[in-house]
Parts: structure tokens; C-alpha cells; sequence
């Protein structure tokens, strides 16, 4: 019996160009071509403007932490096997603010406001994730 999967996503509608760059290890965010906004999490409008006038582009990879948790304790597989982890908001450089995950960072010399860039690490053999490395 296979163990059910809860940390892959389920790319559907607006979702599968944003995994399908990740995995080509690129960040995509919404621009609004109506009020020239950014936005993430994938979506079909805009949420400052709500116009359906948005498309790809790709994100610099660019952010600022923002705020964050060390997760010490998750049971369900298969984060179970990955605690400690830094569960973050990160604020990326073109605006949008992203919940994500910070790795190869002392937990101690988190601090608000430094500088990150993203990477990416497959979960699977078909979804790679976007994270953030100190800059």
C-alpha cells in the first residue's frame, strides 16, 4: 500500500505553467497588464484590480524575509521526517509576498529583512519546489 503524498501540489487550471516552471527551475508570478501590479499565489485576476488582464512573467528570484517559524514538531508524513524546518514568508522583489521555505540557514542568524534568493529542489520526480538560501 502506497503512503498518500500531502506535501505534492495537484497543478490544475492556473497552477500547471507556474510547476511546470518550477521544475525548470524558474519562478513565475502574475503581472496585471491593466494596473501593472504583481500577485502571487497563481490566480486568473488581479487581486488589487480584480481585471483577468494577467500573465506569467518570471520573478528575479529576489526577496527579503519577511517573518518566519522553525517547525520542530509535524507528523504527518512526510514532514515528519524533515523537522526542524523554517516555514517563512518571504517578500519577493517585484512585490508579492510568498509562503515558502528557508534551507542552508543557521536558525539562529535568521532575521528579518535579509536578503534571499530563491532555489529550487524536487519533492518528487515530477514536482520541484521553489526555497530560499540567504543572498
Amino acid at each position: 500500500m502506497t503512503t498518500a503524498r500531502f506535501d505534492l501540489p495537484t497543478p490544475e487550471g492556473d497552477t500547471v505553467e507556474f510547476w511546470e516552471a518550477a521544475k525548470e527551475e524558474r519562478l513565475l508570478i502574475r503581472h496585471c497588464n491593466a494596473c501593472g501590479a504583481y500577485s502571487y499565489y497563481p490566480r486568473p485576476f488581479c487581486p488589487k484590480c480584480w481585471s483577468e488582464e494577467v500573465e506569467w512573467v518570471e520573478a528575479s528570484g529576489e526577496g527579503t524575509l519577511y517573518t518566519w517559524s522553525v517547525i520542530y514538531s509535524n507528523d504527518m508524513p512526510p514532514f515528519k521526517e524533515r523537522v526542524p524546518y523554517v516555514a517563512a514568508m518571504v517578500d519577493l522583489a517585484e512585490g508579492p509576498r510568498m509562503t515558502t521555505n528557508v534551507v542552508e540557514c543557521p536558525f539562529e542568524e535568521l532575521e528579518v529583512g535579509m536578503a534571499l534568493r530563491v532555489v529550487f529542489r524536487p519533492i518528487s520526480d515530477d514536482f520541484t519546489i521553489p526555497v530560499f538560501v540567504r543572498a
